[in-house]
């Protein structure tokens, strides 16, 4: 077994995030999972990973913003040297919207590992983001947890080990407006002006991915126009991206309710975008609710 077989995926981010749940869902993916290794030890880890290739074949760390900030960056420093030496070696980061991660600290009733006598749990926040954001800036992708339950950050996580390794990963979200703007996009495209197949009752309880929903739409020339719109300017674009050696691009399509016109324009893009770009996702931010309505 060679380096290049080996797999090594560093899972950092905030604290609050959805890092336990990543490191749980490589797992079930057969790594070999530490979570809160101090930075500092990975040099020390590396040996054991290349005299280990058969036990060591897929690891996952995880690293919180307890690590000191120099610990940080020899976590870069690592990884630049495990890539030298032929290993895949990638970085995924985890986070969520510092309203989110209040709630869900105050939910848990656990202690965010920053805080203390002289810092409270927002203040705490905004330290680690800040601490952290060498390594944001690094990411082979940041996965953004707000509005995501365990199931979908899961699928996010399988999604990201399962892509093809080369390329630029291109990430096609769909999004209700009224439930809020996702904070990691890169480009963000407003829906809510076409027809909206929600005042149809029978295709109210359907989605953009149903074909009865799809054959409605596709009626309408603004739809077909907006999507070819969309699909030109993005391949006039991505290749800009890709040539400034982006890991990942996020589009964002947006409705009003994230369930008919956005899922459907977020599909039809990806397909299109798909055909000339290997690494290409879709996520629908709104799919956990839509058997509520």
């Amino acid at each position: 077994m060679g380096a290049q077989d080996q797999s090594v995926i560093i899972v950092s981010g905030m604290s609050g995030g959805g890092k336990s749940t990543a490191l749980n869902a490589l797992e079930d993916l057969g790594y070999y999972c530490i979570d809160n290794l101090p930075g500092a030890m990975l040099p020390y880890f590396e040996p054991q990973i290349e005299a280990n290739p058969k036990l060591y074949k897929k690891v996952a760390l995880g690293i919180d913003a307890r690590s000191h900030e120099s610990s940080l960056q020899v976590v870069l420093d690592w990884m630049t040297s495990l890539r030298a030496n032929g290993l895949n070696c990638k970085l995924l980061f985890v986070t969520a919207e510092k309203p989110v991660l209040i709630k869900r600290f105050s939910e848990t009733r656990r202690r965010h590992p920053l805080t203390g006598s002289d810092k409270v749990l927002p203040e705490a926040i905004e330290n680690e983001r800040k601490l952290l954001e060498p390594l944001r800036d690094q990411a082979d992708q940041v996965i953004d947890s707000s509005d995501t339950n365990i199931h979908q950050l899961r699928r996010q996580v399988w999604n990201f080990v399962d892509r093809r390794s080369s390329g630029m990963t291109i990430v096609l979200q769909s999004f209700a407006f009224k439930k809020g703007v996702p904070q990691d996009l890169d480009f963000m495209f407003d829906a809510r002006i076409l027809p909206n197949p929600f005042w149809q009752e029978e295709l109210r309880s359907l989605t953009g991915r149903d074909q009865e929903v799809i054959s409605w739409l596709e009626k309408e020339t603004g739809v077909l126009k907006m999507k070819q719109d969309i699909g030109q300017f993005m391949e006039t674009w991505l290749p800009a991206f890709q040539d400034a050696q982006r890991s990942y691009v996020t589009i964002g399509v947006g409705c009003t309710g994230g369930r008919h016109r956005s899922v459907y324009l977020a599909e039809k893009l990806a397909a299109a975008i798909g055909g000339k770009h290997a690494n290409v996702l879709v996520h629908h931010r709104e799919q956990g609710s839509w058997s509520d309505s």
